[in-house]
């Protein structure tokens, strides 16, 4: 598995993402890449921060048979559900949200790993 706190990840990362333009077309679901960069945005604030993601009972109660499907070599399969705080349904500034992710990227991966 990819890890973003090894240099060429990191890297080839954020090459991935400089080439992409508002006119790319969605490969994996239903955003455009303005509201994916604010999606992926959003996602790196959780670990960036301490603030705790709310959990939906039926997380607590099959979450620990999800889990190990989530976190090991497999790749996630398409169409899985996205938690309702991650959703992006208005309109983004590509630029803006762009440059936001870059940055958040940036701040992660000067972190230390836990």
């Amino acid at each position: 598995m990819q890890n973003l706190f090894d240099t060429a990840t990191y890297l080839a990362l954020n090459e991935r993402i400089n080439k992409l333009t508002p006119a790319t077309s969605a490969q994996w679901g239903k955003m455009n890449v303005a509201q994916m960069f604010a999606h992926c945005k959003e996602t790196f604030k959780v670990p960036l921060s301490d603030k705790r993601l709310p959990r939906v009972l039926l997380g607590r109660i099959f979450g620990w048979m999800v889990k190990s499907k989530l976190y090991n070599e497999t790749p996630w399969k398409q169409n899985l559900p996205t938690g309702s705080n991650l959703l992006i349904r208005d309109e983004r500034d590509f630029e803006k949200e762009k440059q936001e992710l870059l940055e958040y990227m940036k701040k992660f991966y000067a972190a230390e790993p836990m």
